[in-house]
């Protein structure tokens, strides 16, 4: 694949110009990702400084392995992480700079 083939690829969504998915994409609810890995995630403890959290691995969360997609792994690092920071009094938190996940087995759907 080309370089412009690549780009035009990544900034159409994956779809051509007449992606059919592009209006609905551009209708989504602002914040749509966080509601659509966090659904169905409940805290058990917050603390100071912690924040823990559980949740069953929903289907919609699944990769094609039929396990849980690291990006919906590491979104919900980046999100949680966020909410320990505000447990500590921050009026805000930023942007993350790095994260690092280190993966020791699969989540399968259900888990």
């Amino acid at each position: 694949m080309e370089l412009e083939s690549v780009k035009r690829y990544l900034e159409k969504g994956g779809g051509g110009d007449d992606d059919k998915n592009k209006s609905t994409m551009e209708e989504m609810p602002t914040k749509f990702f966080e509601r659509f890995i966090m659904q169905g995630l409940r805290v058990d403890l917050s603390e100071p400084g912690r924040v823990i959290c559980s949740m069953k691995v929903p289907p919609r969360l699944l990769n094609a392995g039929n396990f849980m997609h690291g990006g919906a792994t590491a979104t919900l690092v980046d999100l949680v992480g966020s909410a320990a920071i505000f447990t500590v009094g921050a009026p805000s938190v930023g942007v993350s700079v790095e994260i690092n996940v280190s993966y020791l087995d699969a989540a399968f759907g259900g888990d």
